[in-house]
C-alpha cells in the first residue's frame, strides 16, 4: 500500500523495538518518518519541521501523548494525530478523541492495521484542505467586488447589496431569467459575517408540491413511505449561514404560511412532528414574477410578501444596461478559458461590439452560455 505522494510523518514512541519497526513499516510503505523517543523531544521535531500526519504513544515520559496532542493542535488545528493505546486504556483513548485525535489504534496491532488507518486520516485531511480551498476560492468569487457591472442601473444595485450584506436583513431579489439573481445572492452571503457558514439553495419550482414540505423543513421518521431516518431540511442544513429561496413563487398557499412563522419565529417544525426547533439563518429569496400582482390576485400572501421585501433588490435585464456587456464579454472569456484549460486563446475586440448589439432575452446566462460555446467550438 504505497502513498501516491511522499507524505512526512511524526512518530512519537517510547518503546525503542516497537519505533524502530514502525518506521520501517512506514518507510516501506513509501512515508517520510521522523521519529521521537518522547513527548518532550516528539513536540520539539514537531515544531522544527513540516508534518502531513503524527502518529504518537499515550503513555510516554517527560510528556504524555494526551498532553502532545493537546499542544499540537494548539499548534497545527489541522493536522490528524493517531493515537496508540494499550489494553485497558480505552478511557484515555475516549479523551484523545475528545481533544482532537483522528483515531486510536490499540495495542498489539499490525502492519496492514496502522497503514489503513494512516490512509484514512491522510485522505481525510487532504478532503478537508480541498474544501477548504474550494471554500476560499467560492469567496473570492462572489465577493461584492468581483460582481461584474459598472452601468449606472448595476452600480445602484451593487450599492443597495454591498450594504445590506451587512446586515442580517431578508432580501428579495426581483429580476427576469438569466439575471444573476443567484449570483447576486452569494455575494450578499459571501461578503457578509455568515461568509464561513453554509449558503443552501433551493428552487422552489423545482420541487413537487407534496414533497417542498419536508425538503424545506425536514421530516420525522416513519412520517411518510419511504421516511426510514429523522431528516433534516433546507433550514437546518442553512444552520448559521443562508437560505437562498429561488422562484419563491412557486411557493405552495397552502405552504406559505409555514414559511411566514420562519421568518418571524426563527423556528420550524419539521413534517411528522409537533415540537418546533429554534433556528439561525438569514433568508434571501429570489423570483422572476410580480409578487405585487399576484397579492393582488390573491396567490401570494401580503404578509409573507412584505416580510420577504424588508430589503428589495430589483435586477436589471442586460438589455437596459449595454454598456456592461463587453466587461461581461472579457469576464466570461477569461473563465471559460481557465475552465477548459485554453489560455493563450484570444478574443477578437469586435465580438464585444457586435454582442452589444444583441438583446439578449436570456439575460447574462445566455451571453455566459455563449461564450463559453465560442470557447469550446
Amino acid at each position: 500500500m504505497k502513498s501516491e505522494t511522499k507524505k512526512t510523518i511524526l512518530l512519537a514512541e517510547d518503546d525503542d523495538n516497537l519505533r524502530r519497526v514502525l518506521e520501517f513499516q512506514l518507510s516501506e510503505a513509501g512515508y517520510k518518518i521522523l521519529t521521537a523517543p518522547d513527548g518532550a523531544q516528539a513536540l520539539e521535531v514537531f515544531t522544527n519541521n513540516d508534518f502531513d500526519c503524527v502518529i504518537t504513544d499515550l503513555r510516554m515520559p517527560k510528556l504524555s501523548g494526551l498532553e502532545l496532542l493537546e499542544k499540537i493542535k494548539l499548534l497545527n488545528p489541522e493536522i490528524p494525530v493517531i493515537v496508540i493505546t494499550a489494553f485497558g486504556e480505552v478511557e484515555t483513548a475516549v479523551s484523545a478523541m475528545k481533544a482532537g485525535a483522528f483515531d486510536y489504534i490499540n495495542k498489539p496491532f499490525n502492519r496492514d492495521e496502522i497503514l489503513l488507518t494512516l490512509e484514512r486520516a491522510l485522505n481525510f485531511s487532504e478532503t478537508k484542505n480541498e474544501n477548504r480551498r474550494l471554500r476560499e476560492i467560492i469567496k473570492k468569487e462572489f465577493r461584492i467586488e468581483n460582481l461584474v457591472g459598472d452601468s449606472l442601473p448595476m452600480q445602484a444595485v451593487l450599492s443597495v447589496v454591498e450594504r445590506v450584506s451587512r446586515s442580517d436583513a431578508t432580501v428579495l431579489i426581483a429580476g427576469e431569467s438569466g439575471t444573476g439573481k443567484e449570483l447576486i445572492a452569494k455575494g450578499i452571503h459571501f461578503s457578509g459575517k455568515r461568509k464561513n457558514k453554509p449558503f443552501v439553495a433551493i428552487n422552489c419550482a423545482a420541487i413537487p408540491e407534496n414533497l417542498i414540505e419536508a425538503e424545506l423543513f425536514g421530516y420525522k421518521r416513519g412520517s411518510f413511505t419511504g421516511a426510514n431516518l429523522d431528516t433534516k431540511g433546507k433550514f437546518e442544513n442553512a444552520t448559521d449561514g443562508t437560505l437562498f429561496l429561488d422562484e419563491i413563487s412557486a411557493m405552495p398557499l397552502l405552504l406559505q404560511p409555514k414559511l411566514l412563522r420562519v421568518l418571524q419565529e426563527q423556528e420550524i417544525v419539521r413534517f411528522g412532528e409537533s415540537n418546533p426547533r429554534k433556528i439561525d439563518v438569514r433568508i434571501i429569496a429570489a423570483t422572476n414574477q410580480n409578487l405585487e400582482k399576484m397579492v393582488e390576485a390573491g396567490t401570494f400572501r401580503e404578509d409573507l410578501y412584505f416580510r420577504l421585501a424588508v430589503v428589495p433588490v430589483n435586477l436589471p435585464p442586460l438589455r437596459t444596461r449595454r454598456e456592461d456587456i463587453p466587461l461581461l464579454v472579457n469576464h466570461f472569456f477569461r473563465r471559460a478559458k481557465e475552465k477548459h484549460g485554453f489560455e493563450d486563446l484570444k478574443i477578437e475586440r469586435e465580438v464585444a461590439g457586435v454582442l452589444t448589439n444583441y438583446s439578449f432575452p436570456g439575460n447574462v446566462r445566455e451571453l455566459e452560455n455563449l461564450i463559453e460555446r465560442m470557447v469550446v467550438l
